[in-house]
Formats: structure tokens, sequence, C-alpha cells
């Protein structure tokens, strides 16, 4: 088990979770979002590659379209 900050919630994860699962478990659309990771923008192209640990930040952002 993790503990992690998810945009300023303290919660708790399994073991070994990347961040593409994380948008899966929450069922976010990963076209449509930034993630920051640990301070820095994340490139889509890692969120599968990314393992969470414990005390890792992670702030998603949804891009919402207007006029």
């Amino acid at each position: 088990m993790a503990k992690i900050q998810l945009n300023g919630k303290r919660i708790i994860i399994k073991s070994k979770v990347s961040i593409l699962a994380l948008l899966k478990k929450y069922k976010l659309n990963n076209k449509k979002i930034a993630i920051e990771y640990n301070g820095a923008i994340l490139s889509s192209t890692d969120y599968k590659k990314k393992i969470l640990k414990d005390n890792d930040k992670v702030e998603i952002v949804h891009f919402i379209g207007g006029g």
C-alpha cells in the first residue's frame, strides 16, 4: 500500500499502481486532462510507465471547452 496526495486529498492506493491505472480507477479520459506529478507536468506517454509510490503528489486538471 502507498499513501499519495491526489488533488489535495490523502488517499491510499495499492502498491505498484501506474498513473494510467489511477485514471482508469477514477474513470477519467486521459485525452482531456493534464497531470502534474510531484510538481512537474507529466507527458501522456509516461502515464503507463510512472509507478506511484509513498508521498507522491498528483494533481489532475480537466480541460473544458467553451466560447
